[in-house]
């Protein structure tokens, strides 16, 4: 076993580990507008998770570099709403070329071939080639701070308010999303992405 205290690793040598051992993690595609509604922001996140079924909830975290808030986690508190798209192998290309760093005034959309839907009840819009959307709000933000008091993550928790399933992928009769049907790509360490391997069962004791 090789053993490192936190506060000895650097910053990267810390990401590196995180990234590497919580695996494989979903990634969020997430879809916001500018401060003055006129850009359609896209950008991927995988420290993101689902947090309740009581509240539908999931939850985002935007890392800041260089101490930056992201465009993604701007636009969030500027009006409190986000589409969050679930990655599946057939946009995962697309997803990829959102990684870049553009300008506010730039759409990561345009250097991809995906096409977009008006959502219902909230002004962001969806991306129609994904299978899965969720239509959210914000519910709870929680700006998350060193030991300075600087604040190093943007932590967002957002409310479902409208679940759009592609019938290919949502079984009517369980109410289950068909994972195989989905066919989701996660996240791994460096440029490494996953799809699903082999499933298996495991009933949990009562």
């Amino acid at each position: 076993m090789v053993d490192f205290k936190a506060d000895e690793l650097t910053t990267l040598e810390q990401y590196k580990i995180i990234i590497g051992s919580v695996v494989p993690r979903p990634i969020a595609w997430v879809t916001t507008l500018s401060k003055d509604r006129e850009v359609v922001n896209a950008a991927p996140y995988s420290f993101f998770n689902g947090a309740s079924n009581e509240l539908p909830l999931l939850t985002v975290a935007s890392l800041r570099v260089e101490g930056e808030m992201k465009h993604t986690a701007k636009n969030i508190l500027y009006h409190k709403e986000a589409v969050v798209q679930m990655v599946d192998q057939s946009v995962a290309e697309d997803m990829n070329a959102t990684c870049t760093s553009l300008a506010s005034d730039k759409s990561e959309l345009a250097l991809t071939g995906v096409s977009l839907l008006d959502s219902q009840m909230i002004t962001v819009p969806r991306i129609k080639e994904t299978k899965i959307q969720f239509e959210t709000v914000l519910h709870q933000y929680l700006p998350i701070t060193d030991e300075n008091g600087k604040i190093i993550t943007d932590f967002f928790i957002l409310r479902v308010l409208v679940n759009h399933l592609d019938e290919a992928v949502f079984d009517r009769k369980t109410g289950y999303i068909q994972s195989q049907s989905l066919d989701p790509v996660a996240r791994l360490a460096g440029n490494q992405y996953t799809t699903l391997g082999k499933e298996f069962t495991m009933i949990r004791p009562d």
